[in-house]
């Protein structure tokens, strides 16, 4: 399961974190670090998804 968060945290970041942590702060976190650029959201959420 872990490689299809990875892949939706590649295609769409605030998904995989979504996928690993539900409607959580970390994922409202991911969501602002991708508005504000892509790859900070990516590096979130693949953190989030390989910490967990």
């Amino acid at each position: 399961m872990d490689i299809l968060r990875l892949i939706a945290a590649i295609l769409l970041p605030p998904l995989g974190v979504f996928l690993q942590v539900g409607l959580s702060g970390q994922f409202w976190l991911n969501l602002v670090l991708t508005l504000f650029g892509y790859i900070p959201g990516i590096i979130h959420a693949v953190w989030i998804i390989l910490k967990r």
